[in-house]
């Protein structure tokens, strides 16, 4: 009874080719589980491509080891340190709980928290579920990025641009506008609403001070070339790939599908409307 949701698309160069599927990473339990076009394309794909695949060991290792706080690192300042504990109050988070992360890992994941408002969860995330379908399925499963890579992407060793991060971040959650980003985001991603998504940057209120905006071309802009390189990479050694990555970075011109049309794909928006 799984249902379709989220963009597909199908990208084919040399009689071969490549699934893009957007994902989240917070969902609603029952959008784990993909619905007939979705698994359809898992099943004509001979690799899965995630962006990590977090059920390696290795590379859960590795990613835990780079979000956690080093000893000695400077502590914020008080005034945010407090904050951040009232925030973790208000999520009813005992300050133990994420005492081992870096403070930004620790504002982001209250960020996610937020989302169990609106029955979402990372638990629940799309990504996760399809590493272990894929493992499930004999089927390979490869990591577009490493550990290291996003970690540098989320935390920081300048005390300043930590200070800032949690900063906004708090911001977002004491402002009510971080819960309302998420809520509309899941329901874009809930109908495949890419137009919406598209325009984040004009309603996600994330993006209002240069440094934001730096922060969003970092963080989804500046990685999806290196994604598309190596999906086209994978691609020329003749295999068949169905990628699942962050609908984000499947949006607008620099979106995936747009930069494998560039590098010679026929592209196309798989339709789901016409399920059965």
């Amino acid at each position: 009874e799984a249902t379709d949701h989220g963009p597909l698309w199908k990208a084919t160069r040399d009689g071969r080719s490549v699934w893009l599927y957007g994902t989240i990473h917070v969902a609603r339990s029952s959008w784990m589980y993909p619905g007939p076009h979705v698994m359809r394309a898992i099943l004509a794909s001979d690799v899965i491509a995630l962006e990590l695949d977090l059920t390696d060991p290795d590379i859960l290792g590795r990613l835990q080891q780079a979000v956690v706080r080093k000893a000695g690192a400077p502590t914020l300042p008080a005034p945010l340190e407090r904050r951040l504990q009232a925030a973790m109050a208000a999520a009813c988070v005992a300050p133990a709980t994420l005492a081992a992360l870096r403070p930004e890992m620790q504002a982001a994941t209250l960020e996610v928290m937020q989302g169990r408002a609106f029955g979402l969860y990372p638990e629940y995330g799309v990504d996760m579920f399809l590493a272990g379908l894929g493992r499930g399925m004999k089927k390979p499963v490869r990591s577009l990025e490493t550990p290291e890579s996003q970690a540098a992407l989320l935390v920081s060793d300048d005390p300043a641009e930590t200070a800032r991060a949690v900063g906004d971040v708090l911001d977002e959650l004491e402002g009510g506008r971080g819960p309302a980003m998420l809520r509309r985001l899941a329901g874009d991603w809930e109908r495949g609403d890419v137009d919406d998504m598209a325009a984040y940057a004009s309603w996600c209120g994330c993006m209002d001070t240069p440094e934001q905006r730096a922060d969003f071309h970092k963080l989804i802009v500046e990685r999806n070339p290196l994604m598309a390189d190596r999906i086209v990479q994978w691609h020329a050694e003749g295999r068949l790939l169905f990628v699942a990555v962050g609908t984000l970075h499947m949006i607008g011109p620099a979106g995936l599908p747009t930069l494998l049309k560039a590098r010679g794909f026929q592209v196309e928006r798989v339709p789901f409307a016409a399920a059965r």
